[in-house]
């Protein structure tokens, strides 16, 4: 059983994957009007515990009003107000449209036999405390005409709770693209299995809250059109919790217990490559990063004038000073002081500045896994060699390679993927497999995939990480849990995910105790140590 709820939470679907699904279900013998019931059960639950009856006042203040559409969707959303009804609520039911499929139809003609109030005009519910929004279900293509585009526009002005049953109305359930006009929802609960648009970032400011209702769906039916690893998954808490040791599983082996007999070197070296005379606060955070991860050996490299500042602020860690250009760059990284194969990994970017090309070439020739960020992008970019060439990256690197940009550094690295709405988690995808590398591109949903075209989403995080130097504390602590990583069982892509997990999920933590504006680079990185520690 927590396997499955494990796995059930990974998911991610596409409409037609879902309806695939359903298909097997039907066919297989229950009935459509059977599990319309029980998963509207779920819903009313749901509901009746986010918004409860007040005992001192059982009706005041619980007006709902529910959005009724055509499909099964609408279907689902009768059987919540006839069982709100049922449970002592005031309900109000809006269904603007005259042709219904037949079950839909059948629930509306019980509802208004028990004395609920149906309308065809979305005023009569302008009183209405909340509303629950069944006006359509995945699987919408088609732009939201009137009235209901001016009904779902009424809606969202009377500024009230909404929850929305499956996907707020209005939006495309695979790419989150809005269809004209959509619901803003409060709440959105999610059916039987998580829907792709709803973890895309052109959806956030509509979904809300998102949450699964989980109605049982055998695994069999849902791995039978997935497949045994379906390409795009959340990376949920239950998967860092096993990777970092917090729970046991059969499948995953762990990243951050420690064997008794090991040393500093069995636990990871990391080379940082980071930092300028301009950008001195980029080597620091980039290296706090790397130091919450728990990494055995950190090497920082620094232009020589960095090299006092960063003693006083990491004495653990062996700092190298480096030649620089007379702008304060690192010039190159000299063989006598630094052997790039030597390490285990390998983080290269934050606060470099354009002036370090040929350390990024260095560290490109090396053969040991590689991150590159920020300015190493943007010179790679830039780059006329067999490294890119029109955004293909040189696929005769052995080692594992990991770009981790923003969108901006993304359209530089691959300007004919970027194109005008281009989805993310397609561009991502595409970027990956023309590349060679694992791609992380940042975002409140950051994406990563690798080249086998495998999809990992992040499915939480907080407007907290808008600062400056939040990425190079991510470049530092991805850093660290690579090095980490080459001794254990644990792919690259899957590290890349929960260093981006890690990292979001320290900054929610520190917004929840300092707010949203309260959260600066170096903050987070005291918070990072406290998330695993749960």
């Amino acid at each position: 059983m927590q396997y499955r709820q494990a796995a059930i939470d990974q998911f991610v679907v596409t409409a037609q994957q879902m309806r695939d699904i359903e298909g097997r279900i039907f066919a297989a013998g229950i009935p459509v009007a059977a599990l319309m019931e029980k998963v509207a059960g779920l819903i009313t639950h749901r509901i009746m515990q986010l918004f409860p009856i007040s005992l001192s006042s059982p009706l005041s203040s619980h007006r709902i009003g529910v959005l009724v559409g055509p499909g099964h969707n609408g279907g689902d959303a009768l059987v919540v107000a006839r069982e709100l009804h049922f449970r002592g609520y005031e309900v109000y039911v809006y269904h603007p449209l005259f042709k219904q499929k037949e079950l839909t139809s059948q629930h509306l003609k019980y509802v208004e036999s028990l004395g609920i109030p149906c309308y065809q005009s979305v005023d009569k519910l302008k009183n209405c405390d909340l509303f629950i929004d069944g006006l359509f279900g995945f699987g919408l293509q088609r732009t939201i005409a009137e009235p209901v585009a001016s009904a779902i526009d009424l809606i969202n002005q009377l500024n009230k709770p909404v929850v929305s049953i499956d996907v707020p109305s209005g939006l495309h359930t695979d790419t989150g693209e809005v269809l004209g006009i959509a619901i803003r929802a409060t709440y959105t609960l999610c059916l039987g299995l998580w829907k792709l648009g709803l973890l895309q970032e052109s959806a956030l400011e509509y979904v809300g809250k998102a949450e699964l209702i989980d109605f049982d769906i055998p695994l069999a039916d849902i791995e039978a059109i997935l497949g045994g690893s379906p390409k795009i998954k959340r990376f949920t808490t239950q998967i860092a919790r096993s990777i970092i040791g917090k729970e046991k599983t059969s499948t995953n082996s762990t990243l951050l217990p420690r064997k008794l007999v090991t040393h500093k070197y069995k636990e990871g070296h990391l080379l940082l490559v980071c930092g300028s005379r301009r950008y001195p606060g980029a080597a620091i955070l980039t290296s706090l990063g790397a130091r919450a991860s728990g990494v055995g050996m950190l090497t920082v490299a620094v232009p020589e004038s960095l090299k006092h500042l960063m003693i006083s602020k990491l004495p653990e860690a062996l700092i190298i000073g480096c030649p620089e250009t007379e702008s304060g760059a690192i010039s190159q990284l000299l063989p006598d002081n630094i052997d790039l194969n030597s390490f285990t990994a390998i983080a290269c970017g934050p606060g470099l500045t354009f002036d370090a090309v040929s350390v990024v070439k260095q560290v490109l020739n090396s053969n040991a896994p590689l991150i590159l960020d920020a300015d190493a992008l943007n010179i790679l970019a830039q780059m006329k060699n067999p490294w890119i060439e029109q955004g293909t990256m040189d696929k005769t690197r052995k080692a594992t390679t990991i770009f981790t940009p923003h969108l901006g550094e993304f359209s530089r690295l691959f300007p004919k993927i970027n194109e005008k709405n281009q989805e993310r988690i397609k561009a991502v995808k595409k970027a990956a497999k023309q590349s060679g590398a694992i791609i992380l591109l940042k975002g409140p949903r950051t994406a990563i995939a690798n080249p086998q075209g495998d999809i990992w989403i992040n499915p939480e995080s907080t407007p907290a990480l808008a600062r400056g130097g939040s990425g190079d504390v991510l470049t530092g602590l991805m850093g660290g849990l690579l090095a980490q990583s080459i001794s254990r069982e644990i792919t690259p892509d899957i590290v890349t995910a929960l260093a981006a997990w890690w990292h979001s999920q320290a900054g929610i933590l520190a917004a929840v105790e300092r707010t949203e504006l309260g959260v600066d680079a170096f903050t987070l990185t005291q918070y990072l140590m406290r998330v695993v520690s749960f």
